[in-house]
Parts: structure tokens; sequence; C-alpha cells
């Protein structure tokens, strides 16, 4: 990475854009505590489904972690490590495949609670490093494989005995020959849950109030830095010029780059900072055939916040990707919603309808530009939908529409928020705000269960040719970050529509 010590002083690497602002604080490390430290460890029995069968696996986690802390007072567990003990039967998949070594990333759930509260968070990303597979008959002929890797830090903002608890364990093994090769398939992956009936506590912090006289003091020959301000909400939203403002300002950029190709000498590369939240999403969908509009959720939202983070100070921009599935009752949907329209401009139907969510997460990118004091950003969420009807009533008259009255293909629904840091205002991935769109409902398939009622719904609701004239309009609420379990957005709220 090649830097220029004056152009660095005068643009300084920015994280706190694009949802960033929680979350990348959350995870750098933080400042030295004076508390004292205490090594916590803990065995469990996990049941994992391996190629032998389902078997019960010994797994030992420790962690080093303060023993109090304040309120708010950010916490990294260091020195993590999840040692997994695979027995001697569930190797002769890997010998069979000609393997010598025996590799693994790790993902281990924790439960973050203090009180009534409780929030998982996700230690991923810990490696094993390659274990010479044992010969059978060799010793009791299991394997040990000892994950380490960095963690995310929680906050706690409650006074009172917190705990850390492990849960799910997610094991990606790898396997090699003795040349080094990965083997063919070259790898498993398993996901084990506890045995039930444990004591599977790994830790326990003492967090006490600012005011609480006991709480540690301040590191000898200094002070307490300030406080940092709480952030405001964002205003409602922007004028409707915000996203050519973004344009703009990008285009401009990138010219005056193409005069001056050198006139920003630092390179980085991207940054890879990932961290679990929650959320909520409310709004309505017109239906433009039918003149209406249904309401849709509060639908709940699972994120997966920096799956990539690139910060390219030479274009003067910001991209975060991030992902979201969602979920109602176990399964990647929005919650069903009974709408009532009139077909045809006369006659009223009454329906059930429901969106699931098809193939990957769906994406979220935040793209921000950082040349301006403002930090404008334009946030854009892209998922694959299948509609399906159900419960169809006409003029009060139930009709049989079968059980897989859907869209004959998934559509993409892309909705966008516009937005900016400094002030914050519009919308912003982790305070949330309005997101609108249009979407191109596809013709409809398998409905009718003695006739073929397909024409009548593509006819009513389908998009006419390939137009995107369904508009709909979302409102998000603020995030619930896991690393922050006990901050001011948690639980997750549900917000309220706007139409």
């Amino acid at each position: 990475m090649t830097v220029d010590a004056r152009t660095a002083a005068r643009r300084p690497i920015h994280w706190a854009v694009g949802g960033a602002l929680v979350v990348a604080t959350a995870l750098v490390p933080s400042a030295e505590s004076a508390a004292a430290e205490q090594k916590s460890e803990v065995a469990l029995r996990y049941a994992c489904p391996l190629p032998s069968g389902t078997e019960e696996v010994d797994v030992v986690v420790s962690a080093v972690l303060p023993t109090t802390a304040r309120t708010g007072e950010e916490i990294r567990p260091e020195k993590i490590s999840v040692e997994v003990g695979l027995p001697a039967t569930s190797l002769t998949r890997f010998r069979d495949l000609d393997a010598a070594t025996l590799a693994a990333t790790a993902r281990l759930t924790v439960r973050n609670a203090v009180g009534d509260t409780a929030a998982d968070a996700s230690w991923q990303e810990l490696t094993a490093e390659p274990v010479p597979l044992p010969e059978p008959g060799e010793g009791e002929g299991g394997l040990t494989l000892a994950a380490t890797g960095e963690v995310p830090t929680v906050a706690f903002g409650t006074p009172g005995r917190a705990t850390l608890t492990p849960a799910e364990l997610a094991l990606s093994l790898s396997s090699r020959t003795a040349d080094g090769e990965p083997t063919t398939p070259p790898g498993l992956d398993v996901s084990c849950e506890p045995v039930p009936g444990q004591e599977s506590e790994l830790a326990a912090v003492d967090i006490r109030g600012d005011e609480d006289p006991a709480s540690p003091a301040p590191t000898p020959g200094g002070s307490d830095p300030a406080p940092e301000p709480t952030p405001g909400r964002p205003a409602e939203g922007l004028p409707p010029s915000a996203r050519d403002r973004i344009d703009d300002l990008t285009e401009k950029r990138l010219d005056a780059l193409e005069d001056d190709p050198g006139s920003c000498p630092i390179e980085i590369p991207p940054e890879w900072v990932m961290t679990t939240a929650e959320t909520y999403a409310a709004g309505y969908a017109n239906a433009a055939k039918l003149n209406g509009a249904a309401a849709l959720g509060p639908a709940f939202m699972k994120v997966v916040l920096n799956k990539r983070y690139i910060n390219d100070s030479c274009a003067s921009t910001v991209d975060v990707s991030s992902e979201v599935n969602f979920d109602y009752q176990g399964k990647r949907q929005l919650p069903p919603t009974k709408a009532t329209f009139l077909s045809y401009g006369f006659m009223p139907t009454t329906a059930t309808m429901t969106l699931e969510q098809v193939g990957p997460p769906a994406a979220i990118h935040t793209h921000t530009v950082t040349n301006t004091p403002t930090y404008p950003e334009e946030t854009t969420v892209t998922a694959q939908l299948v509609m399906r009807l159900s419960d169809v009533e006409v003029n009060g008259v139930p009709l049989d529409v079968g059980p897989d009255c859907r869209t004959e293909r998934p559509f993409e629904q892309v909705l966008r928020g516009y937005g900016q840091s400094y002030p914050p205002a519009g919308y912003l991935v982790a305070y949330g705000g309005t997101l609108t769109g249009y979407a191109h409902i596809p013709p409809f398939t398998d409905c009718g269960a003695d006739e073929d009622l397909d024409p009548i719904f593509t006819a009513a609701i389908s998009s006419t040719g390939k137009k995107a004239d369904n508009y709909a309009k979302m409102t998000q609420a603020p995030l619930c970050v896991a690393t922050n379990p006990e901050g001011p957005d948690c639980p997750p709220r549900k917000p309220k529509p706007e139409k």
C-alpha cells in the first residue's frame, strides 16, 4: 500500500458511512482497560450430523475477558479458541478420500445477555490449521482441531451480571492429500447443536453504571475521554435532487482522475468487517392494474452487515455490501397480507398475498461520496421474490385457486433510499428510513383447482409488457446490532408504514 502522508492528512479514511458507523467502530480493538482479566473456559458436548451419523462431539471454548466493565464500554473477547474433538468414526470418510490432513473454519454463535435482554453475536472465520489424520488404530484414533481468531466486541447498556454463552456451532471441514491437493470432494459443512441439559455459560462480566463507586478507576496519569455525542436521528427526508447530487459528485471526481491519475496516490485494498443485526420493515405495495395498495409487514429481517467494505480514496467513494433475509415463522418470506381491490374497476376481490424470498439473500449496496462534508449516499436493496395468492373471494364468493397459485417466475424488487451522514438525514442503513421502488410482476401459473384461472390473474395483476409499474414504499426501523444488545434500538422495533 502506497501512502502520501500529506494527502492522507488532508483526506483521512472514514469508516462511519453506509451503516458502518455502528458496526465498524464496534469491531476495531477497544481501548486498554484497567479492569482485571479472567481466562474463561467451558467444555461442552455438541450433536453433529456427520457422515457416520449424528455423533456427540467434545468442544472446549475458551476466551480472555475483563471481570468488570462500565455500561456502554466495548468488551473484546481475546485469545479465542474453539477446540473440536472429532471421534475416530467420523474420520473414515476422509480416509476414504485419501486425505492426509484435515483443517476447519468455525463459526460459533454466542449469546450475549444481561437481565432479560439477549442478542446473538457471530464469532466467525475462526480457523484451525491442518492436522495430520491419524492412522487407523493409532491411539484412540480421534483428532482435535483448534480454531482461533479475532471476534467482534460487545457492549452492555444496563448494569448487572452479563453472560456470554456458546450456542450453535458451524464447521467447514477441508481435507487435503499428502501432496497438498484438495480431495474430491474437498470438504464437508456441518451444523452442530449443543446437547441439552448442560451448563454452557462461558463467562460472566460485572457491568457497572458510571455512577457506581465500584466502577473501574481511570488509568493512572490519564483521564476518561469525553463521551462521544449521541448521534441524532436522521431528518425525515432529503430533497428529490439527492440522487442527482450523488451522481454528479461521483462523475466529477472520476473525470478529475482521468485528467490527473496521479492526484491520489493512496491504494487501499477491500476491507472485510462483518457483523449481524436485526430490524423490521413495513410499508405498502401498489397493484397498478387494481388501483389499490396492499400492506406489507411488519417484516422481520436478519441482516449481515459489511460483507464487503471498499474505501476507494482515489475515487473518493466508499462502497459497502451487506445482505438480508426475511424471516416469518422460520420461512424466508414476508408475513401474509389480506387485501381487497376492485378487479377490472368494478368487481370487489379479496385475496391473501404472500411474498416469498427465493435465491440468494437480498443484496444491500451503499455507495457514499466522501469528497463533500455531508457524505451523501445512495442505498439499493435488491431481492428476488415470488408472489403467491390464496383465500381468494370475488364479490364475496370463494374462488378455489388451488394450493400453488403464484407468479410463473421470481421477480426482482429493487428499493432505493438516499441520505447523508453529516448531519444524519434521509435513509441510512443503521438508522433506517424510507425506501421506494418499482417491480415488474410476471404472469401467474398453476392458479385454479378445477379451471385455468391463470389468464384472469395475469390480466388483473401482472405488469404490462416489460414495464416495472408496481410501486412499493417500505419504512425500515433502526438496526439492532448484535455487538450492542443493550443499545437504544434493541430489541428491534416495528416501524409505522407510510403510504
